[in-house]
């Protein structure tokens, strides 16, 4: 443990740190178990999430939030945009293809910043990072070749998966210069404000349903945007006062697992070798990239470590 300062926390962060870990792994339950379009179920996440942090934001960041210029405000907005389009995406995925491989494949988005960093900040990827993308390569292959037996749906999955990786590396790209001028609290409300005010857009131009539902659909709605979203998110951020980055990075990886073993108690979704080979390569590859880009730049200011599932 790393210790980030004189005081004593509050209560055990090793357990804050679990809490994270399990209330983030439950977001592609939640996703799975709600009974709406996808677009209508990022909507209710991001939404219900910011109407919660809009009263603490205000209160707490209102001078930041009203000291940003119109270019601090036009960039979050396009992370956010970054940001709708990973939820959007990757809860799609879980239509077509396992959670197992959702999550996995959801979670490289740290590979795909090492890859897209080059081209932004000119900088050069570590040999961790570089053996991380090869390992992460070949699992997906192994990963894409056991999906292909079962047809073109569990593909189209894989690719909505990898596309919300994608999506969220972008989201984070876009936030650092943001980040490192304001608050999390303040970055987070104008991030989440704005995924949520361009996914409610979408819902409402496709004419979707968004009342209706069941009570189960409307609960896995209040999961996703209270435990996955704010509980779990939050968690991790509090945890990085106590905790390294690199332990953080590490235990990121207990959430395609947690996921996974839900999966398999909730919806009998069995794994196979083709999935556990290639599962395994790329959460070898997401910890390599991970420690790559620590030894690199030191200790992340907070969030970005933060996941974005």
């Amino acid at each position: 443990m790393k210790n980030r300062g004189t005081a004593r926390p509050p209560f055990n962060p090793a357990l804050a740190l679990v809490s994270g870990v399990l209330a983030v792994s439950a977001g592609a339950i939640f996703a799975r178990l709600a009974d709406a379009h996808p677009f209508v179920i990022a909507a209710y996440r991001v939404g219900i999430a910011s109407l919660v942090l809009a009263p603490l934001a205000w209160w707490r960041a209102r001078e930041e939030l009203l000291c940003l210029t119109g270019r601090d405000y036009r960039m979050a907005a396009l992370a956010g945009f970054f940001l709708a389009l990973h939820f959007g995406t990757w809860i799609s995925s879980l239509q077509y293809t396992s959670v197992a491989n959702s999550v996995v494949l959801v979670n490289t988005n740290p590979l795909w910043v090492g890859l897209l960093t080059p081209f932004i900040t000119k900088d050069r990827l570590s040999r961790l990072t570089k053996v991380g993308i090869v390992l992460s390569v070949m699992g997906g292959v192994i990963l894409g070749a056991g999906d292909f037996a079962a047809g073109a749906g569990p593909l189209f999955g894989d690719l909505l998966a990898l596309t919300g990786s994608l999506c969220a590396a972008c989201y984070l790209l876009l936030g650092r210069t943001l980040r490192r001028k304001v608050s999390l609290l303040a970055y987070v409300m104008i991030c989440y404000g704005s995924a949520a005010v361009i996914l409610w857009a979408a819902v409402l131009v496709l004419r979707l349903p968004v009342i209706g539902f069941s009570g189960r659909t409307y609960a896995a709605f209040a999961g996703l945007a209270l435990i996955s979203q704010l509980i779990g998110h939050s968690s991790y951020n509090w945890a990085l006062r106590w905790f390294s980055t690199g332990l953080i990075a590490v235990s990121l990886l207990g959430e395609p697992i947690g996921a996974t073993i839900l999966a398999y108690l909730l919806f009998d979704e069995g794994l196979t070798w083709p999935k556990i080979v290639g599962g395994l390569l790329i959460l070898s590859a997401i910890y390599l990239a991970g420690c790559g880009e620590e030894r690199k730049g030191g200790d992340q200011p907070c969030g970005e470590s933060t996941p974005t599932v």
